[in-house]
């Protein structure tokens, strides 16, 4: 158990450090970069698995990231693990929810933000089904409900809808 708990409290350390001031360094950007070719192609990940490709509000361009779907009764989110200040949070705002999902195929969608009083059992959730967020986010995923409420403000949170059929691609 001692090796197990130092092995994982590593990698930990790692990914915190690969997202140094809650953005993604050079070897973080690469490794979203591959992460979101093979999330888009559907190979070798989960099914929760997904690329998000939203404009960028200040360039124009696509930008395109590996994301996880969490799933709760019944409806799917989108839950940004760097908070508020991650950049497709920005952009997903600045775009009016628009956005593209891709595994496999593409599905135009729209994101509608969760509130805050809303968001601590879909925090949870998203805890026990990504496991690349926890060192992220400074609650435990076996946590009582309340402690997520006390973090949820901080934690955006998207509801997955369809996107409407008279506007299918990106602004």
């Amino acid at each position: 158990m001692g090796l197990q708990h130092s092995t994982r409290e590593w990698r930990f350390a790692l990914r915190r450090w690969m997202y140094r001031g809650g953005h993604p360094d050079r070897l973080a950007r690469l490794a979203n970069r591959l992460t979101a070719r093979q999330f888009s192609a559907g190979l070798l990940s989960p099914q929760r698995a997904v690329t998000l490709e939203v404009r960028g509000r200040r360039s124009g361009r696509v930008v395109t990231l590996p994301l996880v779907v969490t799933e709760l009764a019944g409806e799917r989110y989108l839950v940004s693990m760097l908070g508020n200040d991650a950049n497709w949070v920005r952009n997903v705002r600045a775009a009016g929810g628009r956005a593209v999902l891709i595994r496999g195929g593409r599905t135009p969608v729209r994101l509608e933000e969760v509130d805050p009083g809303q968001r601590a059992a879909i925090l949870r959730r998203y805890l026990a089904v990504a496991p690349g967020a926890r060192p992220h986010v400074p609650v435990d995923r076996n946590a009582p409900l309340e402690e997520f409420e006390r973090i949820a403000d901080r934690y955006p949170v998207f509801r997955i809808t369809q996107a409407p059929t008279s506007r299918p691609e990106l602004p």
